[in-house]
């Protein structure tokens, strides 16, 4: 028997990344995840991942998934998620927003001026009114059974210069989205939080040349660090002390006592509140 045995859930963007690895530790925990993604099958993206292939690694874990390939700038795409959803299982527990467009010029290091305008409806677009959307339809159903975890992956660039003046403001917004939806929905017992990762070893990631040169990978984490970090929130029952925070996985490892897949306790950052609260505490 899993923590999460007839939970049903919704990850954004799980064909890799993280997205996947919380697709991954939430099937192993027993819920029910419906991976969206634009990737269907294998070989269909010069990444590796896909739908196809996270669903086999969920149900591989003893876990369920269903692949919903989803555009995510396509509003009437998320709602037939959403419907679906609600046909198929009768409720909905846990929505992850991972989805994130990630343009090539993000990780340039050109000034933005010198990137295309359009940079700024990618990252926009999707990563943060995506994630409003997903909100939007989440929050009816959960306030109407009185409970349910939305989970907004951010990241510590929302406090500081990270990759490109888009990505900055977007994140910095995904957690006024977060906290504001919080706020509303605190009453109906339902729990939002943004989620910060350290320095993932994403499929991404590990196509850079030379990437040990580049990052200092000592401290980073596995994309399922995050999942074991969305797991423990969904268990808990008493996650509403989290509502409006963004929280590092890092801070949740220790709260929670997991570690990564490795069996590590990867660095990760500091949020903006585990900063406020280690300042009171000083």
């Amino acid at each position: 028997m899993g923590a999460l045995d007839g939970y049903a859930a919704i990850v954004t963007g799980a064909s890799r990344g993280i997205g996947k690895g919380c697709a991954l530790e939430l099937g192993a925990a027993g819920a029910t995840v419906y991976v969206t993604g634009r990737t269907r099958k294998d070989g269909d993206a010069a990444l590796p991942g896909s739908l196809e292939e996270t669903v086999r690694e969920v149900e591989a874990l003893g876990g369920r998934a269903v692949g919903v390939a989803c555009d995510h700038r396509d509003d009437a795409q998320v709602a037939a998620l959403f419907e679906r959803v609600a046909g198929d299982r009768g409720r909905l527990d846990i929505l992850v927003n991972n989805a994130f467009l990630i343009p090539p010029e993000l990780t340039s290091g050109l000034p933005f001026w010198e990137t295309p305008l359009s940079n700024w409806d990618d990252m926009i677009d999707v990563g943060t009114r995506s994630a409003y959307v997903a909100c939007w339809h989440a929050a009816r159903p959960m306030a109407a059974a009185r409970r349910g975890l939305i989970v907004n992956i951010s990241s510590s660039g929302a406090a500081g210069f990270a990759w490109h003046v888009a990505y900055g403001v977007g994140k910095c917004a995904l957690d006024r989205i977060t906290a504001d939806t919080a706020h509303q929905l605190r009453d109906h017992g339902v729990t939002v939080v943004s989620l910060w990762p350290g320095l993932v070893r994403t499929e991404r990631l590990q196509q850079v040349p030379n990437v040990e040169q580049v990052f200092d990978l000592s401290g980073s984490e596995t994309p399922r660090f995050c999942g074991r970090a969305v797991a423990a929130l969904a268990a808990d029952a008493d996650v509403l002390r989290y509502t409006g925070r963004a929280v590092t996985a890092r801070h949740l490892a220790e709260e929670y006592g997991f570690t990564d897949v490795d069996g590590r306790l990867p660095k990760g950052p500091l949020s903006h509140d585990e900063r406020a609260d280690a300042a009171k505490s000083d």
